[in-house]
């Protein structure tokens, strides 16, 4: 297939790039570059020796999304792009809700007029909101978010489902994450947040070569094994081999829309977490234990069981793979990804 790739030079989308291109698609790439640099398509085409058109656009302009339609032969579309600070959000709602809803009525938009038919949504697990049970699945039916963008993503799950429904052909996988981390084995590509990062594996990298002078777990009084906050960390291959496996099962799906969690089924604690990182880097890093963050829930992971048995994918990359190549890749790059 052809897949256009919606911010696939950001975090995830650039190593599902690397996924599809290994696995014989072919990919146009549309980025903004408003949270990721053009420096990152010029690695993708180096690991993967082959050329990625790229379209330098804002999705949310619905006639320049048209005519990348209009240009580019798309047979399925991974749509990644969107704002995602969960904090940001609660200060921008306005701004959270406008970007990721126009820019996804662009590409609905846009796909319709161009008889594109394939569909998979970059959605999360903060779907779930906070009364789910543990583990998460996904025959829940009480999605919500606190945040704006976690209901940006309980929207457009609703707004897609809706017009899969009604659109002849029309396929749509909505896969639900749980913590992606890691890099890219080759050190290459991996997480380059803006500012100072809004999750805990990209700021313990920046603790470990020396950005950040310590890290600040906040709480250790949940009631969990050391009182720390579990989360489902997943490896970001395993999550690009997720997307690869969902948009080459479409064709294959009995509804017209499918949610499935992607993730290990496993929880980790920050502690834990932490302490495979001093495991990769070779020594202890700093940290003190600091107040709970208010929305922080003690514990949560994925029943993954859905995506094992309809895609044939599970994931298979542990905590010290994760944070292995995290640190293979931080510090082969100290600074990120270069400007230029």
């Amino acid at each position: 297939m052809r897949v256009l790739v919606s911010g696939g030079a950001g975090y995830i989308g650039s190593h599902t790039v690397l996924s599809l291109l290994s696995a014989g698609h072919d990919v146009v790439v549309v980025d903004d570059f408003s949270n990721s640099k053009p420096t990152v398509i010029g690695r993708l085409e180096a690991l993967s020796g082959k050329r990625i058109p790229v379209h330098s656009l804002d999705l949310t302009d619905a006639e320049k999304t048209e005519r990348v339609f209009a240009h580019e032969q798309v047979d399925a579309v991974i749509h990644f792009a969107g704002y995602k600070a969960v904090g940001e959000s609660v200060i921008k709602p306005l701004e959270y809700y406008r970007n990721n809803l126009d820019s996804t009525f662009s590409l609905v938009n846009a796909m319709r007029a161009h008889g594109v038919t394939k569909f998979v949504f970059s959605s999360s697990a903060t779907v779930y909101g906070e009364k789910a049970p543990v583990p998460y699945r996904e025959d829940y039916e009480y999605l919500s978010s606190s945040s704006p963008y976690g209901q940006s993503k309980v929207m457009i799950e609703r707004v897609l489902s809706d017009v899969a429904a009604v659109s002849e052909g029309w396929k749509v996988a909505l896969l639900r994450y749980f913590n992606p981390v890691g890099a890219h084995a080759s050190g290459e590509v991996g997480e380059d947040p803006q500012g100072v990062p809004n999750n805990l594996m990209p700021f313990v990298a920046q603790v470990a070569v020396g950005r950040r002078d310590h890290l600040t777990v906040h709480g250790a009084d949940y009631p969990t094994a050391d009182g720390t906050c579990e989360r489902d960390y997943i490896h970001v291959m395993d999550l690009a081999e997720g997307h690869v496996a969902a948009v080459e099962h479409l064709d294959a799906m009995t509804e017209p829309a499918r949610a499935y969690n992607l993730g290990t089924g496993t929880g980790t604690s920050v502690l834990e977490l932490l302490h495979a990182f001093e495991r990769a880097v070779g020594r202890e890093l700093p940290y003190e234990i600091g107040p709970r963050r208010p929305g922080d829930l003690p514990a949560f992971w994925a029943d993954a069981t859905r995506a094992n048995r309809e895609l044939g994918w599970q994931a298979t990359r542990s905590i010290d793979d994760m944070c292995a190549d995290t640190w293979r890749w931080q510090s082969q790059n100290p600074q990120g990804f270069p400007d230029a």
